[in-house]
């Protein structure tokens, strides 16, 4: 039996933690304490945990951490960090691939490539998991997640699981609407084309190289922070008002790409979010255009 505050729990298989540093699991490398941090062991754990979490307990679902600024104050709530519990992919007879949320979307990338099916080399440039790509509608290198997408696997609040049609979620430019709230993704059945493994392995390959040649892949980055706004780049707004390499704290616009921004190492998520603010003011007043945050922004400022 564990406790939360004045809650117990039973039957858990999963991690729990207290005041768990979320530094340690963002690819900023930032972020103040969690309240609470589960770890559940596979879909049928995490409908437990969550059957028993009370109903006025705020939550928060994390992947790998990339996509989201932890602020320095942390995360009064639970945070469900589904990355490498909920971790199931395999073809099924029918050709489609089922694969859980917390599987990285690089390796579904791999493992359909080495079954022979084609369409997802590009889930290979989202640096995630499959839960955050399904969210937001991820993509890159022309490819998006829905596009592959045939029902989904859901969880409410209370632990209840549905099947849902794609056909029901209204997707467009990494967003998302999903027929009801409180609902969240655990898994996706992903219809792909037959093709040449060594043919598929070698594409990803190629946009591996690129990305690398392209991003800032060594350094504490969340992937792009800015979406394009229509017909235009936002890397390119931010490039043309001279801010590459602009820094406030350890921050820094990455001269690499300048739709990232890196920790070069002692950067705090208020120093990230103070240079995040200051791109969009600036790409306003003298580009006209107003950027819209790609990574969500969560927890309290210190």
């Amino acid at each position: 039996m564990v406790a939360l505050g004045k809650h117990y729990f039973t039957g858990l298989q999963g991690e729990l933690r207290f005041n768990e540093p979320m530094s340690a699991h963002t690819t900023w490398r930032v972020g103040g304490p969690a309240d609470c941090y589960y770890k559940p062991v596979g879909i049928d754990d995490l409908a437990v945990f969550l059957s028993q979490l009370p109903a006025d307990e705020p939550l928060f679902w994390l992947g790998l951490g990339s996509n989201v600024l932890v602020r320095d104050g942390g995360l009064r709530g639970t945070v469900i960090a589904y990355f490498g519990g909920l971790n199931e992919i395999a073809q099924l007879a029918d050709g489609s691939v089922k694969v859980e949320a917390g599987v990285a979307c690089a390796k579904v990338a791999r493992f359909c490539a080495k079954q022979g099916l084609v369409g997802a080399e590009f889930l290979s440039g989202i640096p995630g998991a499959v839960g955050g790509a399904l969210a937001m509608n991820a993509g890159a290198f022309g490819g998006e997640t829905w596009r592959l997408v045939e029902r989904v696997e859901v969880m409410q609040r209370d632990g209840k699981r549905l099947i849902r049609d794609a056909a029901e979620y209204e997707v467009g430019y990494r967003t998302v609407v999903a027929p009801e709230d409180n609902e969240w993704f655990v898994a996706a059945w992903l219809s792909l084309r037959e093709g040449d493994s060594s043919e598929t392995m070698n594409n990803i390959r190629q946009l591996l190289a690129r990305r690398s040649a392209m991003q800032p892949t060594q350094l504490a980055n969340a992937g792009s922070v800015f979406r394009n706004p229509p017909a235009d780049y936002a890397a390119r707004l931010i490039e043309a008002c001279g801010l590459k390499g602009r820094s406030i704290g350890g921050a820094v616009v990455s001269e690499k790409h300048a739709n990232f921004i890196v920790n070069s190492g002692e950067a705090s998520a208020t120093d990230i979010e103070q240079l995040i603010n200051e791109v969009m003011q600036t790409v306003k007043q003298k580009q006209g255009v107003e950027l819209k945050k790609e990574v969500h922004l969560i927890g309290v400022e210190q």
